[in-house]
């Protein structure tokens, strides 16, 4: 059995790199514009490396306002799905003094641990490190390159945060295929909701009880890696603090079929976010609608002593609020709550109480709730109506 599954990745990768080679080769012959961009990934740096990673890709100009309509949305999201990669693609990245050079796969991706000769400055949150195009097999003209953004935690920072996206921070129904799918194709950045009072609970938390640690924030999803721009620009335009995303790669690549779970993919990045800073103690941050709970719990029992505590947004069902509620009280013993709670409000009331942030960000939190309570347009909850009743 193993054997066949090995052959039908094989050929599901080969002929996913074949189409992907007959596209690129179509649109040389017919003239098309071929103009190459590199899409650097947010990262993480710790000691000892500081971790580049993104894709180089073919540019899709794919450009968003807050007019844009929905077959607009879902043109653009097409656009970001159809990716066209650029394999065996050349680059060196320049930081510190030192040059390292790297060839992208066969996805476009490109990811490397670049070790670091002396300490990073402890005081600085972000760095940028140059990424230069240098060899394609595409055409491409001089120069191709882009600034990188890498974090670190200062030497302010008291903990850090590893939060979800999907209905954590931003609205995507996550729970339902055809809700989720509306979401996904028919938004951009500036018509998908956050949850009320999201930014100014997480600047809370990135602030600390001094106003000034700098908490690093980390965000892990499920969302593939072709909707990156539009989660960064989601992040800034409703001003989260930004932080390294954690996103999946869809396709027959990696021996697996289209993409790994959701319960294998989250925990290994927070093993991995945690095996970084092992000095550094975390809050994590997600959604009761699917298995967050359940994996919070088994990252609590894996590094005892590291997590102060487990913020878990009520969207689910009562029956499924009886589970998440049996999972909490079985954490006591670990000495860690895990708190269910209704809005971004009451999780930070109990931060506020265990001194994770300043008990003055209340009201701000409270006064920033309520605005992001107000009523959808009148075009948006139509079509959301009508989802709901296809639900």
């Amino acid at each position: 059995m193993e054997d066949w599954k090995k052959i039908f990745y094989k050929l599901g990768n080969s002929s996913e790199n074949y189409f992907d080679s007959l596209k690129l080769k179509l649109r040389q012959r017919l003239g098309l514009e071929m103009s190459i961009q590199i899409v650097p990934y947010m990262t993480y740096a710790n000691s000892n490396e500081l971790y580049v990673r993104g894709r180089v890709l073919l540019n899709k100009n794919i450009e968003i306002s807050d007019r844009d309509n929905l077959w607009k949305n879902l043109h653009n999201t097409y656009k970001r799905i159809s990716s066209l990669e650029i394999a065996g693609a050349k680059l060196k990245v320049k930081f510190s003094g030192t040059e390292h050079f790297f060839i992208t796969d066969e996805d476009g991706y490109f990811e490397l641990a670049v070790p670091l000769q002396y300490p990073l400055p402890a005081e600085e949150l972000w760095h940028h490190p140059l990424i230069e195009l240098i060899e394609s097999p595409v055409p491409f003209d001089l120069p191709v390159h882009v600034r990188a953004k890498v974090m670190t935690p200062p030497s302010t920072a008291r903990f850090g945060v590893i939060s979800d996206i999907d209905d954590t921070v931003l609205l995507t129904h996550a729970q339902s295929l055809m809700k989720s799918a509306y979401m996904t194709f028919m938004h951009n950045a500036y018509s998908r909701l956050p949850f009320e009072g999201v930014s100014a609970f997480y600047h809370a938390l990135q602030k600390g009880l001094t106003g000034a640690e700098e908490n690093p924030i980390f965000y892990v999803s499920s969302s593939p890696w072709n909707l990156y721009d539009l989660l960064v620009d989601f992040l800034e335009l409703n001003k989260i603090p930004k932080g390294p995303l954690f996103l999946k790669d869809y396709g027959f690549t990696h021996n697996k079929l289209f993409t790994e779970s959701h319960g294998i993919h989250k925990p290994r990045q927070i093993r991995n976010i945690l095996n970084a800073y092992p000095h550094l103690n975390f809050i994590l941050i997600g959604d009761s609608g699917q298995h967050d709970p359940e994996i919070y719990a088994e990252v609590i029992k894996e590094f005892p002593g590291r997590i102060l505590a487990s913020y878990i947004r009520d969207v689910s069902l009562d029956e499924r609020d009886i589970e998440v509620k049996l999972i909490s009280e079985g954490l006591l013993q670990h000495k860690v709550e895990m708190i269910l709670a209704e809005n971004s409000y009451s999780a930070a009331e109990h931060a506020a109480s265990k001194g994770y942030i300043n008990p003055e960000s209340l009201p701000i939190i409270k006064a920033e709730k309520k605005a992001d309570e107000a009523s959808p347009s009148s075009l948006e909850k139509i079509i959301e109506d009508e989802i709901n009743k296809g639900a």
